[in-house]
């Protein structure tokens, strides 16, 4: 039997016809976009996120985008993010004319390294050239960023801290999630995500009531919102009073409808990917460099489980033709691809970044990962002679 690298199927039949009764659910309501099952969902996404609001949008990429264009980013600003993580985190910047500064990551937990963040402010500060505005974290392959020191240095600089949770939502310290120390968090709904629709789609979450309202504006082609229509009269639907110059970003009500029954389960899941994690990590560590490594009081969503081969290439077709998938996350960091090579970077460069991208392999991992499969997966990787 082959093994599924990501099995969406069995998260499926799991739910026993949950998922198919919601999507005919909205198909014979007719509404949509934006029908009832969004601000259900919404509602419900705000509750398990810790959050005031939540607000679905077209997909994680957009999510990003919104709460940028709320705070005004423009060319000029220094918007600062990890090069190792997919380039939506980064490709948001320019969009708005303003310029991604790459930081390196811990050796660690692959996520941003507080010191080197630190350094690039002071540098950038120092040369003048551009304006800090905004830190982007990314909680990559499921678990939470350093979000107290990211916080402690964005308080200390005036920056906006946005979590980028496309993978990690979910994803705790103690308890509490990014949000406790993020203006906004972000995630994506993409079908491969461990809170994932049938579709594109993401969200964003935040406790600032008229940061809330902005991005409620933009995603709607920048309608009038409550704030707007303080003292002024119109008496038509908002989305035709336009206030601002937004995008067209609104979440489908059949991926909400498939949302709504995922989240349901989602903590439980958690629960499972966690022990699954931990299982690989017992049995892995004595074949391979490094498993990965999760700080005490932290959760992960486990998006990817990741280790560390020196013969990576090796391994990969090793385990190829035992019937074994495997996957490598970023082949080529943000800063080094052509689109990005030429934005500044931290100072003395991203050398860990490019150590991890050489090693770096994720194997199989879903909430719905038997032992008996995790076994054959471990005996293929300790099998493997370099």
């Amino acid at each position: 039997m082959s093994i599924a690298f990501i099995d969406l199927q069995a998260q499926r039949r799991r739910l026993d016809g949950k998922i198919e009764a919601a999507l005919m659910a909205a198909v014979e309501s007719g509404a949509y976009v934006m029908g009832p099952p969004v601000r259900a969902f919404e509602t419900a996404l705000a509750a398990f996120g810790q959050a005031k609001h939540a607000l679905g949008c077209a997909n994680g990429t957009e999510a990003l985008a919104l709460p940028l264009m709320a705070w005004g980013i423009r060319p000029g600003d220094a918007v600062f993010v990890p090069s190792f993580t997919f380039c939506a985190t980064a490709e948001v910047v320019p969009w708005l004319g303003a310029t991604p500064v790459f930081i390196d990551i811990d050796p660690r937990t692959y996520n941003m390294d507080p010191a080197h963040l630190e350094a690039a402010i002071e540098a950038t500060l120092a040369e003048g050239r551009l304006r800090p505005r905004v830190v982007i974290a990314v909680d990559l392959f499921g678990q939470p960023a350093d979000y107290p020191a990211l916080k402690a240095i964005c308080d200390r600089h005036g920056l906006k801290l946005i979590a980028d949770s496309a993978q990690g939502f979910g994803c705790t310290i103690d308890g509490d999630h990014p949000l406790k120390w993020a203006d906004v968090t972000t995630t994506s709904f993409f079908p491969a995500k461990p809170l994932g629709c049938y579709g594109d789609g993401g969200a964003v979450l935040t406790d600032d009531d008229d940061l809330a309202q902005e991005i409620d504006s933009y995603r709607v082609h920048g309608k009038a919102v409550a704030k707007d229509l303080v003292g002024r009269s119109f008496d038509h639907d908002p989305k035709y009073l336009n206030m601002r110059v937004g995008m067209n970003s609104r979440l489908d009500t059949v991926q909400a409808a498939v949302l709504i029954e995922k989240l349901n389960v989602f903590p439980q899941e958690i629960e499972w990917r966690m022990r699954i994690a931990a299982r690989y990590n017992e049995m892995l560590a004595s074949h391979v460099t490094s498993v990965p490594h999760l700080p005490t009081g932290n959760v992960s969503n486990w998006a990817q489980y990741t280790i560390e081969h020196p013969d990576r290439g090796g391994l990969a077709a090793h385990l190829k033709d035992q019937g074994v998938p495997s996957a490598v996350y970023y082949p080529i960091p943000l800063h080094l691809q052509p689109a990005y090579d030429h934005h500044p970077r931290g100072p003395q460069g991203l050398p860990v970044t490019e150590a991890k991208k050489e090693v770096v392999i994720s194997l199989p991992m879903h909430a719905d990962l038997d032992e008996a499969t995790q076994d054959r997966i471990v005996a293929a990787v300790a099998s493997y002679k370099a």
